[in-house]
């Protein structure tokens, strides 16, 4: 696994509107957009124009759950960072998840309710 495990190595944008989230951060601050040809979900990749910036995504949520952006932590083992989120008084909100590429994540909540989220690549990944 890479170096970067317990840095930040993702972010992601829920929305119910995509097309419009694009648009606004497109302006804002020069960012790009393409399909996740990995993602059986509506997930867009974003692409900044920062020399070694983190990667992102734009995930459609369709409404099924409120607005979020939230960074992601990289993690060795999901399962152990939300078990240990909850020993130092975090809560879990989405269990341990696993995609169809086999990237495990989650997402959390730290003691004071902020939102942000764990993963761990598929394996052999060079992320």
């Amino acid at each position: 696994m890479s170096t970067m495990v317990s840095g930040i190595g993702w972010f992601e944008i829920g929305t119910d509107d995509p097309t419009a989230a694009e648009r606004f951060y497109g302006d804002v601050f020069g960012w790009t957009f393409a399909d996740d040809p990995d993602s059986t979900m509506p997930y867009r990749i974003v692409t900044t124009p920062a020399a070694g910036s983190i990667g992102g995504g734009v995930l459609g949520t369709g409404g099924a759950v409120p607005g979020y952006a939230i960074f992601y932590v990289l993690v060795a083992d999901v399962a152990a960072a939300c078990s240990q989120a909850e020993a130092a008084g975090g809560r879990v909100l989405v269990p341990a998840t696993s995609n169809n590429v086999g990237l495990t994540f989650a997402h959390l909540a730290d003691p004071a309710g902020n939102r942000f989220g764990v993963f761990s690549p598929p394996a052999g990944s060079a992320r």
